[in-house]
């Protein structure tokens, strides 16, 4: 059964944490056949275990066993995704399955449950194990959010323990044990209060649920019966139990614009309304926007033990079942494009600036996280080559979780635009430009002059972007023109920076061109290098001459024979 091959996996991995070095080299391993996940798949759910690596040879000589490669990665590392992986719901469900409920003298719970005694009920509690799918993610220090999404399930356990005849308070201690009759009654879900589902009474409750939006909780309830049947009486007692979570609902809803560039590229812009991955941009995955998150999965530490309550004593067992989770964390390689070198473009991000989650991320939990500021971007802007946007995604940071491109209601055209530098005229220290702004198919003047007036503002064309030039921003007038002084030679060049073509119809390309300019261009620039150059060296042949004859005077003289 795979009840005993887990517990067995757990009483090993207890031993190994006790004997060094082997802490951690085994965490638990599911049975393929059970719940679908290989051994490798398996190896890369316990972010939250030691790291201490062993060698092959060392575990081979403690547990007679051979390791895969990835299993013997995952020794000595943690290992993340790029998407929220299935695993961790795949292995939580086949966990719940075999939670092992306590009989009606023992009672089983994790230590943070919310223990309820009644008259004739002890220990009795309903506990949240899990609410698939879901992320957590962890945005700041100390500052995390648990996502859910739109519809999922919630699984728990209900336990408890009744007082044997003997102990029942106020009844005659010589009723037989038979009279004593008990069942959990229902299992309710509440959603801010309003019930959503009702199943009937299980020890391990799954109960499927649908969300609104925004900050939501969902509390589990159960109805726990006790009824005692005397010579004389019979008496009844229902003890409700419950656990409650809060999660925010992630239903992501994107606003797209698009545009299409001169040369066939498409332009998207996506505005969100929670955290995302990013954007796919092809059916298989291949080409895509990656934003800042990356996952890893890790086990519920709370339930590493569970509480063995009787009548006379409690203790700490090994608990044979653990919800694994999927968080969500900033990474420190940031927002990227794949495939990287010819993939997307970015033009634009918008976003929120946070503190690195480095320092509270739970122990030994060993990431690519940022360790600076980082930014969440709420909208992005990327230029790519796709023929169309039926077959881009945006998913969000729980698995599943999509939004499909379908509301785009207006597509704009980007037009390419022309930028000319001419020279008006130049000194000797100093030259003169005119630059000129048009639309590259009418030849329209583009105006980037703004006014600061409001009564203006409806009769003076006016758009944000500008021109580089000479480590100036210039900006053209109605004509589309403007003109520039440079005081040192060289080779300049002027860019158009447009504006976003989010806000601007018509929107542009980005334009450039260069010009040179030097002293030596004119021919008073040549004569009066000329004249510069003769006045330097005019000194040094005076002296070179006043030299070689002074040399001469007073050289010796040789007389010949």
């Amino acid at each position: 059964m795979r009840r005993v091959s887990v517990v067995a996996a757990l009483l090993t991995l207890l031993v190994a944490s006790v004997a060094a070095p082997l802490a951690g080299a085994r965490p638990p391993r599911s049975e393929t056949d059970d719940n679908g996940l290989t051994e490798n798949e398996s190896a890369t759910l316990w972010s939250r275990d030691d790291d201490s690596y062993v060698t092959s040879a060392e575990y081979r000589e403690a547990y007679d066993d051979n390791r895969t490669a990835l299993e013997q990665v995952a020794n000595g590392t943690d290992l993340t995704f790029k998407r929220p992986p299935s695993t961790a719901a795949r292995w939580t469900r086949a966990d719940h399955e075999e939670f092992p409920s306590g009989n009606e003298s023992t009672s089983l719970y994790p230590p943070h449950a919310n223990l309820t005694d009644g008259r004739f009920v002890r220990d009795a509690h309903a506990t949240i194990f899990a609410v698939t799918p879901s992320t957590t993610a962890h945005v700041a220090p100390n500052e995390t959010a648990v996502y859910a999404a739109p519809t999922g399930t919630v699984r728990g356990v209900v336990d408890y323990r009744v007082l044997t005849a003997g102990q029942l308070p106020g009844i005659n201690a010589s009723i037989s044990s038979g009279a004593v009759t008990h069942d959990i009654d229902e299992v309710r879900l509440r959603r801010d209060g309003e019930v959503i589902a009702r199943g009937n009474g299980t020890c391990r409750p799954e109960l499927d649920y649908r969300l609104v939006q925004g900050r939501e909780q969902l509390q589990l309830a159960a109805d726990i019966r006790v009824t005692v049947t005397t010579p004389t009486t019979t008496i009844s007692e229902t003890v409700t139990v419950m656990d409650t979570v809060t999660v925010r609902t992630h239903d992501l809803q994107v606003d797209v614009r698009t545009a299409r560039y001169p040369d066939g590229d498409l332009g998207i812009a996506v505005y969100r309304n929670g955290p995302w991955q990013g954007i796919r941009l092809s059916e298989t995955g291949s080409r895509r926007v990656r934003g800042v998150w990356r996952f890893y999965t890790a086990r519920d530490p709370r339930w590493d033990q569970l509480v063995k309550s009787t009548a006379t004593n409690d203790s700490r067992v090994t608990s044979p079942i653990l919800p694994v989770g999927v968080h969500a964390y900033p990474s420190r390689f940031g927002p990227r494009v794949e495939p990287t070198g010819n993939g997307p473009e970015f033009v634009e991000v918008w976003g929120i600036d946070h503190r690195s989650p480095a320092a509270t991320l739970p122990e030994n939990v060993t990431v690519d996280v940022v360790e600076d500021t980082y930014r969440t971007s709420f909208g992005m802007a990327v230029r790519t080559r796709v023929n169309d946007t039926e077959s881009i995604r945006v998913p969000g940071i729980v698995r599943g979780v999509n939004a499909s491109l379908a509301s785009i209601t207006e597509r704009r055209t980007i037009s390419e635009s022309r930028l000319e530098v001419r020279r008006l005229g130049q000194t000797n220290d100093r030259a003169r430009f005119l630059l000129e702004l048009t639309a590259a198919d009418t030849g329209e003047p583009i105006t980037l002059q703004r006014t600061d007036n409001p009564r203006y503002a409806p009769i003076v064309p006016g758009r944000n972007g500008y021109i580089r030039f000479a480590g100036e921003r210039i900006r053209t007038n109605a004509s589309g023109l403007a003109t520039v002084t440079v005081t040192e030679s060289g080779v300049y060049t002027a860019r158009y920076v447009p504006g976003s073509w989010l806000t601007h119809d018509p929107a542009y390309t980005t334009a450039a061109a260069t010009v040179r300019w030097h002293p030596l261009g004119t021919i008073a620039g040549w004569l009066e290098l000329l004249t510069t150059g003769i006045t330097w060296f005019l000194p040094f042949a005076v002296a070179l001459y006043a030299g070689r004859k002074l040399g001469d005077i007073f050289a010796p003289r040789t007389r010949y024979p």
